[in-house]
């Protein structure tokens, strides 16, 4: 069979996009590392009592080099400020979305799921619906969603009925209750913090929140400090109680700012140390969820 001319062209164009990689070592080149940061400007914006109703993305993507907005680059983190009696929503291209309540209260609905919220508290919803905030009072929310993974590669929320993730709604006194418990278990040379993990039934037997990102609220007592460990999970820190905290990521110090949050990148040396009066409290936000499901999770102390 004669083959027509224009499919030679096409044939050619398949061809040009064709390339051929021949280095030496597989494994000498990289996207940009991701840096250690926090975000002070932004947690000023949130917390200005002037501030409008808004959302304040936590956004490195010049440093990350992505065309797209991300905090790591699998997760995109944001503040939400929602004057009192006022409402915000958005649709995020994501598979699923989470929420701390930094301040405030009110209420959030996604389809026909309702969350009503108080400070303290943790909520999550399934990604791509539209989700409308409403407070009753001066309200901040911190929201991560996998966003950057999805815009990786081009993808959309999944429908509806295909998601993964199920709403759910962690109280802030059902969370002291369990913290309670963990205060008063020994630690052994295995312990590898004084936290709770915040997962759901949807997705067992794994301890994420939603299928990739994992979340816990973490504590340390004044006067302890937290033992030198890294993992191949970038974290993202939201200092809920800072005073008198630090970090030592490498060796570098970072002193927390209450309601700051601050990147830890994969697989770096870190530990945390309380020098203040009160117990460290911290929502911590990793992407190692998605490393569980690749078995490459990467945890050791030193």
């Amino acid at each position: 069979m004669a083959i027509k001319e224009n499919e030679i062209s096409q044939e050619n164009k398949y061809q040009a996009r064709a390339i051929y990689n021949s280095p030496e070592n597989f494994f000498d080149w990289s996207w940009p590392k991701v840096p250690r940061h926090q975000f002070l400007n932004e947690r000023n914006y949130a917390y200005d009592p002037a501030g409008i109703t808004r959302l304040i993305e936590l956004d490195i993507s010049q440093a990350l080099e992505t065309a797209y907005p991300a905090t790591t680059p699998a997760i995109l983190a944001r503040y939400i400020k929602i004057q009192a009696s006022e409402k915000i929503s958005h649709s995020f291209i994501a598979s699923g979305e989470i929420f701390y309540v930094l301040e405030g209260n009110g209420e959030s609905r996604n389809r026909n799921d309702t969350v009503l919220w108080g400070k303290g508290d943790v909520f999550c919803f399934p990604g791509g619906n539209e989700t409308i905030h409403s407070a009753e009072l001066t309200s901040i929310l911190f929201s991560v969603t996998n966003e950057p993974l999805l815009s990786f590669d081009r993808l959309q929320a999944p429908a509806p009925k295909n998601s993964h993730t199920k709403t759910a709604h962690w109280p802030h006194d059902e969370i002291e209750k369990h913290l309670q418990q963990v205060y008063i278990r020994p630690k052994t040379a295995e312990t590898s913090g004084v936290a709770i993990q915040l997962s759901t039934s949807a997705t067992a037997p794994s301890r994420n929140t939603v299928p990739m990102i994992n979340t816990a609220i973490n504590t340390l007592e004044s006067g302890d400090d937290q033992r030198p460990h890294r993992h191949n999970g970038a974290a993202i820190t939201l200092a809920i109680e800072g005073e008198g905290i630090y970090s030592l990521i490498e060796g570098e110090k970072v002193s927390w700012v209450t309601g700051a949050a601050q990147i830890t990148p994969a697989a770096e040396l870190h530990s945390h140390h309380n020098r203040g009066n009160r117990r460290m409290r911290s929502f911590v936000i990793q992407d190692e969820g998605l490393h569980f499901y690749l078995r490459t999770p990467g945890f050791s102390w030193d």
